[in-house]
């Protein structure tokens, strides 16, 4: 069962998320573009660890991000805390897919805290505002073993 978006708005705020009017959805709540990154170098991932490859902070025009066709990263713009007893998934808003562009996240368990990161897929060129909603945290509830501790555990805060 997914919780309602004042449920999810709750959880943001106590791991200190400002969050405005328009972002509280009835079944989630809007999360905004923070940063766009460009992967510059390779990443790693083996059985023995990981590695994030280098990236680089796209710098904007006028205050815009003026995104060609590609892959990047975007850091959203509010910390999140995932309720034990839940997991988090983060969905495109539909204006980006309207604007032939996506978003991917990975499963955000039960305990994960950090301004998290999804891999933004441009597939014609857009304009996003820093601060601009693009994405929607949902919570369902979640039977778990345990709480994320893993190397994403607060990251960005």
């Amino acid at each position: 069962m997914f919780e309602s978006g004042e449920s999810v708005a709750a959880a943001l705020e106590a791991a200190g998320a400002t969050l405005e009017a328009e972002q509280r959805q009835p079944n989630g709540v809007d999360l905004t573009a923070g940063a766009v990154l460009r992967q510059t170098g390779p990443g790693r991932i083996g059985r023995d660890g990981k590695r994030v490859g280098d990236r680089s902070e796209v710098e904007t025009d006028d205050g815009t991000y003026r995104l060609d066709a590609g892959t990047y990263v975007v850091r959203y713009g509010e910390p999140v805390r995932i309720p034990e007893g839940h997991v988090g998934f983060v969905l495109p808003r539909s204006t980006l897919l309207r604007n032939s562009c996506t978003l991917d996240t990975a499963v955000w368990d039960a305990g994960y805290e950090g301004v998290g990161e999804g891999r933004l897929d441009v597939g014609h060129r857009i304009e996003i505002e820093p601060g601009a909603r693009i994405a929607q945290l949902v919570l369902a509830r979640a039977d778990h073993e345990g709480t994320y501790d893993g190397d994403y555990q607060s990251e960005g805060i």
